[in-house]
């Protein structure tokens, strides 16, 4: 079993159980979260679940994007039904009914940040590292993270979305992906009262102080640069800040496919006016299926996991050669998720 639910107490575990792979997400894991949860759900005997991670590095790295670097070589098909499935259960986690307690210690990200920050109650440690990597690899935040992303305070999200920036626990929870601190060492013992306390008595016991927010400090450069309406507009400022921030900002960007940048600079500003996570995720579905028929989106797990040369081709290789038209091609009326 790589995902292992059990009752404990008045708690209902989930631990996801591939920690070689740092419990990458597979289909079968999405499908049996998505059941679980519904079974529980109604169940009078479980009064909250509990999501955390096997292995001492993290939650979830994400899906398991070399599978999804096979299926778009092939078309895509397979793809397209686990992007569904995954969004879905994203929504069912942010709806669910009973309170959804994930720990978010270690590395956490992508579909890891789909498990964990639309529940009520996400928990990081001074281990925590949250980020939405999808320009890496050529695709754009999804899961629901472009809502989370658009949503964060001033243009911290627009920064953390182009870089692909990560997060500790105490950005995590000024950008709104996390709510509570509790220390690694106490983590055991927070675990194991949730099966008799609620997790507001568990947490009134072991939440801490968090560490500082390094974003804080950054506002500044970061909402100045970032309200831009043009990935190149955004970079022309950054250059032209002169910080040492700004400039590594800049780098980063350019690293990244050009295609990604500008879809995942409108698909943010979208999100902005968005009512619910519902048409966001319908949004990200379209921009996510388009993406299955890219280059860039092969290129780039090519380049970061099947070779891992970290050189990708992006095609086209610059912002320039980046039209409205091609950016507008992933906004298209596609495949309907059907959550909205």
């Amino acid at each position: 079993m790589t995902v292992k639910f059990r009752r404990d107490g008045l708690a209902g575990r989930i631990v996801l159980d591939r920690p070689k792979a740092l419990n990458a997400l597979t289909h079968a894991m999405v499908l049996g979260i998505r059941d679980t949860l519904t079974a529980w759900a109604d169940d009078d005997g479980v009064a909250a679940v509990v999501l955390t991670g096997a292995g001492e590095r993290g939650l979830c790295a994400g899906a398991d994007i070399r599978a999804l670097h096979d299926d778009a070589r092939a078309g895509g098909a397979q793809a397209r039904v686990f992007f569904a499935d995954e969004y879905r259960l994203n929504l069912q986690i942010s709806r669910y009914p009973k309170p959804y307690v994930a720990v978010m210690d270690g590395i956490t990200m992508g579909g890891g940040v789909g498990l964990s920050a639309h529940g009520g109650v996400r928990v990081v440690t001074e281990r925590t590292t949250v980020a939405m990597p999808e320009t890496r690899i050529g695709l754009m935040p999804d899961v629901g993270g472009s809502h989370l992303l658009a949503h964060a305070p001033g243009e911290l999200g627009t920064h953390l979305a182009l870089t692909a920036a990560a997060m500790g626990p105490g950005d995590a929870l000024l950008c709104g992906f996390a709510d509570h601190f509790v220390p690694a060492a106490a983590l055991p013992e927070f675990t194991a009262a949730l099966a008799a306390l609620t997790p507001g008595e568990a947490l009134a016991a072991y939440a801490a102080e968090a560490p500082a927010a390094g974003l804080a400090a950054q506002r500044g450069w970061i909402d100045t640069c970032y309200a831009a309406g043009s990935v190149e507009e955004i970079l022309a400022r950054l250059d032209a800040d002169g910080g040492a921030g700004a400039a590594e900002a800049a780098r980063e960007i350019r690293a990244k496919s050009p295609t990604a940048l500008k879809v995942t600079l409108a698909a943010l500003r979208r999100a902005r006016a968005h009512r619910t996570l519902a048409e966001t995720l319908e949004q990200e579905y379209t921009v996510s299926c388009a993406a299955l028929d890219s280059h860039d989106l092969v290129e780039g797990i090519r380049a970061q996991v099947v070779d891992k040369d970290r050189d990708p081709h992006w095609k086209p290789a610059s912002l320039a050669e980046v039209t409205p038209a091609d950016v507008d091609r992933y906004f298209a009326a596609g495949p309907v998720l059907g959550t909205a």
